[in-house]
């Protein structure tokens, strides 16, 4: 079996052929290096990636049995999965607001967010993660605003016991790094006790910068020149990563989430 690409937007349009010889009558786009639309549904390829670099002589024969079990009868059945069983499975994401220039706002179940983001939903399955369409959501008799404190409740219960890294710099500004890399890093800004678990770290109220999916990290709100420089750090990462979400920071209260700084002082 041949190897398959190392470079993921080579790999990407790969897995791209690779779909449409198993779904040859499916519109298919490539919207990013680790990520497909299929007749208008997300196909993250971040895992199928994972497991090709893991035995890169066995690639294409990997990549192909993983599609063709993502496209069997069976998983497509997803979309029909009873609230019963997709209950403890849905997971919330935070997206940019762009993503619904690829995709139909209607169709996405969602609800608004800060800093120009949405919370979007998953049904978390081994191999893959599948979007919570609206229509499933009227299926199972519930609102969109339903899923959400169930989808904070199921990332509470994901990993239990974060690691946090802190980093002290040397004119007095603190980081918290965490960084599970299960594809809810980011998404861990909207853990509900995300305040009591790391305000004691920055005596009160401080700032998260979620540049991309697989990013987090808290930082005290001042000095103002630490604060400029890890500005700068995120844009930079921001525009260099997969799955990016935005360059700017979220300020966290006991009372919730709100968007930038700049947003709060206006």
């Amino acid at each position: 079996m041949s190897e398959m690409p190392a470079e993921p937007s080579e790999f990407a349009e790969v897995v791209v052929d690779l779909v449409r010889q198993l779904q040859p009558a499916a519109e298919i786009h490539l919207v990013g290096p680790r990520e497909l639309l299929v007749d208008g549904r997300r196909m993250d390829l971040e895992n199928l990636f994972r497991m090709v670099r893991q035995d890169p002589e066995r690639g294409s024969e990997i990549a192909g049995h993983y599609l063709e079990q993502m496209f069997a009868s069976d998983t497509m059945q997803i979309e029909q999965m009873p609230w019963e069983l997709a209950r403890d499975r849905i997971m919330p994401r935070i997206q940019p607001e762009s993503i619904f220039d690829h995709l139909n706002r209607e169709l996405v179940a969602h609800v608004p967010f800060v800093n120009g983001t949405v919370i979007v939903f998953v049904i978390d399955l081994p191999h893959l993660t599948v979007s919570v369409t609206t229509e499933q959501v009227i299926r199972w008799g519930l609102h969109v605003n339903d899923l959400e404190p169930v989808a904070r409740d199921n990332l509470e219960q994901y990993q239990p016991s974060l690691h946090v890294r802190i980093v002290e710099s040397k004119d007095g500004g603190r980081a918290a790094i965490v960084s599970e890399q299960d594809g809810y890093d980011a998404a861990r800004l909207l853990l509900t006790g995300l305040f009591s678990r790391l305000a004691p770290q920055f005596g009160g109220d401080f700032l998260v910068a979620a540049p991309s999916r697989d990013m987090f990290v808290a930082l005290s709100c001042d000095p103002g020149d630490f604060v400029e420089r890890l500005r700068k750090r995120v844009d930079s990462d921001y525009r260099r990563l997969p799955y990016p979400i935005t360059s700017e920071l979220f300020y966290v209260t006991q009372d919730g989430v709100a968007g930038t700084v700049r947003d709060v002082a206006a």
